[in-house]
């Protein structure tokens, strides 16, 4: 008996001393929970008895340059249930699909889902909001939101863009300013009991939504609404395919307007022409909707033909490899190698001075120019130029020039890029570079963001862009805006003249690929005045059928725009017109 008494309390005490140190982890383990992760598990058991609700922060407005709001926001609503809380589904059911048309079978499945919530439709205009929410119906909720709202409707819809279903910036300057316009969305909880029903007086907890900045844009919209509606004209005259048009300020890169016609309806951007007919399918409904989107002034290249004359005439004459009385014979052609180059004027110009050659827009004289350039320069101007880079304008998706590899450049390729001709260049750097070789040789940089401001209209940042200098001599300017403006009062583009006004600028006529298709882009360029430029312009009019000379249908658009625009910006008249030769 004594020995299993003894071995009873060996026992004992051999549990005693497994327990002991078990007992001593958990009271350490307790003791941890309690004082040093109370905090957290408090938190944790709050976020269970916590409903967490959305506030949605303002977008920012956008504003053109006279502070006319060019894109804002609308209330609008969102509509959710909570299933726990809805106590009479029945109804709620009917009242949803009745006010917001939708099938009640489906509301009802979104209604008996348990979950925390479940969004029945969002968007919903505010009268209808406002009036769901004064049903009373447990359950339903109604929280106020904002849908980005486009007063002007296509207007510039390419270049402003458009915002998602989560007010995100989708493309344009919505996109490329999202960190500027984009706020901080708030939160509403709300406390909840074990159920998940909301406990009636407990407080809500909120925290305010903060607006995002408003942003003014150099953008005018009556220019913006002369340019369309120039572009629409001609458009429809000349059953084009497209048509583009940049207005600038060429001595700081601001952008007055820019129009790619045909637009869409910014507040239905989804929504494609009446013109498509047929049923597309996934990828041809969203390649529809990409090529509706386009910004065909920066995200395309063309052959940009005569007008790229510009440049070569600017890298000529600042290299003193050409001057003004210099005198050229134009037959009809040029041979280079083992090519004949033709001119637009099949029997030729004949003799003829520089000047003369560039207001006749004669390419055997500026073929014979380039080649006295040869590749090596011609590529330091290029550089020089910044041709061969972005011009770095404030939009998404630049396109880059496509130009031949200097290595790769013989004598034929260097005599048809003289004049424009097998390689292609965006119409903003096109636009850009012009405007730099006429304003005294700054190269700008193509911009529409002027300034960020907070939500109650007060200055933060006033947005600043690169400008190099020295591109070309200032002498060289003034020599390429005097023969320019002789291209227009006695040249090729005539037909841009306004009487009163001295205008300088340059035709082009391109042929698309493949050639002999019958199809070209016919284009000008033009500034003013033409001794200190004020505001220069560029139109492309894609495929015109019929006449498709680009001093005889897009010079006079040109015109027609200037003579809304130019009183308005109080460009004030100079003298000069004779007559010229068109090409």
């Amino acid at each position: 008996m004594n020995f299993l008494r003894i071995s009873h309390k060996r026992q004992l005490l051999l549990i005693a001393l497994i327990m002991i140190p078990v007992f001593a982890v958990l009271f350490v383990r307790v003791g941890y929970l309690m004082i040093y992760r109370s905090e957290y598990y408090s938190e944790k058991a709050d976020d269970l008895h916590e409903r967490e609700r959305t506030i949605k922060a303002a977008r920012g407005v956008i504003y053109d340059a006279n502070g006319t709001e060019i894109a804002s926001n609308r209330t609008v609503c969102t509509i959710s249930v909570v299933h726990n809380q809805v106590k009479q589904p029945d109804e709620v059911i009917a009242m949803l699909s009745a006010e917001l048309g939708i099938d009640e079978a489906k509301i009802k499945g979104l209604v008996e889902k348990r979950s925390s919530r479940e969004i029945i439709k969002t968007n919903v205009d505010k009268k209808t909001g406002d009036k769901i929410r004064n049903y009373g119906y447990e359950g339903v909720k109604v929280d106020e939101d904002y849908k980005r709202y486009y007063p002007y409707g296509s207007m510039a819809s390419k270049v402003l863009g458009f915002t998602g279903a989560d007010n995100q910036g989708i493309i344009g300057l919505e996109v490329e300013y999202e960190d500027v316009l984009k706020g901080t969305n708030g939160k509403l909880l709300t406390l909840t009991d074990a159920a998940g029903i909301e406990i009636d007086d407990a407080a809500e907890k909120r925290i305010e939504p903060v607006a995002g900045n408003n942003l003014k844009l150099s953008l005018d919209v009556n220019i913006q609404k002369y340019a369309e509606q120039a572009a629409l004209k001609v458009m429809e005259k000349k059953n084009a395919k497209r048509v583009s048009v940049i207005i600038m300020n060429p001595q700081n890169g601001e952008l007055l307007a820019m129009v790619n016609c045909p637009e869409f309806d910014l507040n239905a951007p989804y929504k494609l022409s009446d013109s498509i007919e047929k049923p597309l399918s996934g990828k041809e409904y969203s390649d529809a909707l990409n090529n509706m989107w386009r910004n065909t002034c920066i995200n395309d290249t063309y052959e940009p033909g005569s007008t790229f004359k510009i440049i070569t005439m600017s890298a000529a004459l600042d290299a003193g490899v050409v001057g003004l009385n210099d005198t050229f014979h134009c037959g009809g052609f040029r041979v280079v190698e083992d090519r004949r180059i033709h001119c637009h004027k099949v029997i030729g110009h004949g003799t003829e001075t520089f000047v003369q050659g560039a207001m006749n827009s004669c390419n055997p004289v500026f073929i014979d120019v380039g080649l006295r350039l040869g590749v090596d320069r011609f590529y330091e101007y290029f550089n020089r130029f910044g041709l061969l880079s972005k011009t770095g304008i404030d939009l998404p998706g630049e396109a880059s020039t496509i130009m031949h590899k200097k290595e790769n450049m013989g004598e034929v390729e260097l005599a048809t890029v003289s004049f424009g001709q097998s390689f292609q260049i965006t119409p903003i750097q096109l636009v850009t570079t012009a405007a730099s070789l006429v304003n005294g040789g700054r190269r700008v940089t193509p911009h529409f963001g002027v300034e960020v401001m907070s939500s109650d209209g007060e200055s933060i940042t006033k947005l600043e862009y690169k400008t190099t200098g020295g591109i070309i001599s200032e002498e060289t300017s003034k020599t390429v805006r005097y023969i320019l403006e002789k291209v227009v009062s006695e040249g090729s583009g005539s037909k841009a003249y306004i009487e009163g006004y001295s205008i300088g600028g340059k035709t082009a006529t391109s042929e698309k690929l493949p050639r002999k298709t019958g199809r070209y882009i016919s284009s000008f360029l033009g500034f003013v005045p033409a001794d200190n430029p004020q505001v220069i312009a560029l139109i492309t009019i894609d495929e015109p059928e019929g006449v498709y000379y680009g001093g005889t249908i897009a010079a006079p658009v040109i015109k027609e725009i200037y003579e809304n625009i130019l009183p308005y910006l109080e460009i004030e008249k100079t003298e000069g017109k004779l007559s010229g030769e068109e090409e």
